[in-house]
């Protein structure tokens, strides 16, 4: 028996919250311990959290996620289904418990918690960094053109170049939208938007070129983690060396490896850079695959961040349009400064 979880995320008024709790029970109850809720602590205000109890006088945690259908679903087959294929089972999130909200609003997915052992990208630590390639590159190599990437494709998303001119199309029509009479733009919305419209028309027309470049040394289609920020890739220091695992795959899908190496890339400083391509460059050997020649594995990394940060001009036009959304504007300007800051992700030479 665990006192207290009717206490549990009260205050955060997510729905589904009866249902969570009953599933928690099961889990921290299945072997008749008894215990109490101690407390909760947000990781992201109104999706993820982490719940404290303390069951026959040891304290344990969980993370519980709240989500919509289809990132439930693809949670669920990459933590059951997807690592476990290829002997990753233990590399990725371990999933203890989902509760289903009766309305359909959500799901919730309650997880193993494996602490804040997160990257440090200021002063990194080789041998966290180099424990975290070396993870991504098995990825890469073990789902290389493996026969589940249809399936992963379907339920995730494609991330090579349908990625980038499709989120690049879709910002164009979404910024086009903004010229409705019912928007309100003065002249700074304006040429905000006007200058947002000349970027991606420019990246548009790039699409051919960084397509050829992309089918010539993009490498094999293989799983990717979609989302590869250093918060959630965790490094644990053991006796043993770093044991590291990789969280929070809601953006996963199919797609080059070059995906993956450049979000992974993009968040370390200039210097680190090359160290890091060298060393995934051996870890994915293998592989026989080598990585291309430095101007185009840079070309092919830009893509990957491009891709990106015009996904996230897409739903800002959306709310502006939709709900008269003030913020929104204030949401492409931000997204512009994104793009300013892009460099080559890999110095010439």
């Amino acid at each position: 028996m665990i006192d207290g979880l009717e206490g549990a995320l009260r205050d955060s008024r997510e729905p589904g919250l009866t249902e969570l709790r009953d599933v928690l029970r099961e889990v921290l109850n299945g072997s008749g311990a008894h215990g109490c809720f101690t407390g909760e602590q947000t990781l992201k205000p109104g999706r993820v959290y982490r719940l404290m109890v303390d069951v026959d006088g040891s304290a344990r945690t969980v993370i519980v996620k709240c989500l919509n259908l289809p990132r439930a679903v693809r949670n669920r087959l990459l933590a059951t289904r997807w690592l476990p294929a290829v002997d990753l089972g233990q590399r990725g999130p371990v999933l203890l418990g989902i509760a289903a909200e009766r309305g359909g609003e959500c799901v919730w997915h309650i997880y193993e918690d494996f602490g804040d052992w997160t990257l440090d990208t200021v002063n990194p630590q080789r041998a966290r960094v180099k424990a975290a390639i070396d993870l991504v590159a098995e990825l890469h190599v073990r789902f290389a053109e493996h026969p589940l990437l249809p399936e992963a494709r379907m339920y995730g998303k494609d991330m090579g170049m349908t990625y980038y001119l499709t989120n690049v199309r879709d910002a164009i029509r979404g910024l086009e939208s903004l010229r409705a009479a019912s928007i309100h733009l003065d002249a700074d919305r304006l040429a905000l938007r006007d200058r947002l419209l000349r970027r991606m028309s420019k990246h548009l027309d790039e699409g051919a070129d960084r397509a050829r470049v992309m089918a010539e040394g993009g490498g094999p289609e293989t799983l990717l983690h979609g989302d590869l920020w250093p918060k959630n890739i965790l490094a644990a220091s053991t006796a043993g060396g770093p044991q590291t695992r990789l969280i929070d795959w809601d953006a996963t899908g199919v797609g080059p490896p070059t995906y993956d190496l450049s979000t992974f890339l993009y968040r370390f400083a200039t210097d680190y850079r090359p160290w890091i391509v060298d060393r995934y460059q051996r870890a994915v050997a293998p592989l026989g695959w080598r990585l291309p020649r430095r101007r185009d594995l840079s070309f092919l990394l830009e893509t990957a961040e491009i891709s990106r940060i015009a996904n996230c001009l897409i739903w800002p036009c959306i709310a502006a349009v939709q709900e008269s959304a003030e913020w929104a504007f204030d949401s492409l300007a931000e997204v512009e400064t994104w793009f300013d800051s892009v460099e080559p992700a890999l110095a010439p030479g």
